[in-house]
């Protein structure tokens, strides 16, 4: 049978929307505070909105694939709602880190421990349907 993965297409369309968002906050903080591309530095404002953008792609190789996996193993619902978890984490941890480098920490935690279940969850499906199937 033919599983649905529409919430987990949803989920994924949402955190590349995070994303999208993240760079277009590099560009308008670029231009707000005057800090002409190449530059990585210059004004606090900027480097902040730069590694918001720079660590939210560090994380989607290891959100988005484990996001998929758990969907196929496990369930298209329980995936996205685990995954609109992480992106909540990642808004806290945007948010707090625009206005403050050492607000970032409570959103960095919830995504790493979304990751972490996302990857071991996935993980484990696989095991288990090897395991179900013989080989």
């Amino acid at each position: 049978m033919l599983q649905s993965h529409g919430w987990t297409a949803l989920v994924t369309c949402a955190a590349l929307f995070l994303y999208f968002i993240a760079g277009v906050k590099v560009g308008l903080a670029r231009r707000k505070h005057g800090v002409a591309a190449p530059a990585m530095s210059g004004d606090p404002n900027v480097e902040r909105a730069l590694r918001v953008q720079g660590n939210t792609l560090e994380w989607l190789p290891i959100f988005l694939p484990s996001l998929w996996l758990f969907s196929i193993y496990w369930n298209d619902r329980l995936a996205a709602l685990i995954g609109v978890v992480w992106i909540v984490g990642r808004i806290l941890y945007a948010v707090g880190y625009w206005s403050e480098a050492g607000k970032r920490g409570a959103g960095f935690g919830i995504q790493t421990l979304v990751a972490f279940v996302l990857l071991f969850g996935a993980a484990a499906g696989a095991i288990r349907v090897m395991m179900v199937a013989g080989g």
